[in-house]
């Protein structure tokens, strides 16, 4: 029988600032499909929102925005 030594170490998960992060919004009303697209603001993406709204009445989006994450080992 052979043993097994088992050492943990501890790790850290943060965002990495020299990403890009992207913000996108996805019209939700039943057959629609129309989406913003990768935007580089969130503004851009709200602002996607609101003209949708403006032109079809539909209320109801999905948000959702992308960042990079780096994981450290801790020393």
């Amino acid at each position: 029988m052979s043993r097994t030594v088992l050492r943990y170490v501890r790790h850290t998960i943060r965002h990495t600032p020299d990403a890009e992060v992207t913000f996108e919004a996805f019209c939700t009303t039943s057959g629609c499909g129309a989406e913003s697209g990768p935007q580089k603001a969130q503004q851009a993406a709200q602002d996607w929102c609101l003209r949708h709204t403006g032109r079809t009445g539909h209320d109801l989006f999905r948000r959702i925005v992308t960042d990079h994450a780096r994981v450290t080992r801790e020393e």
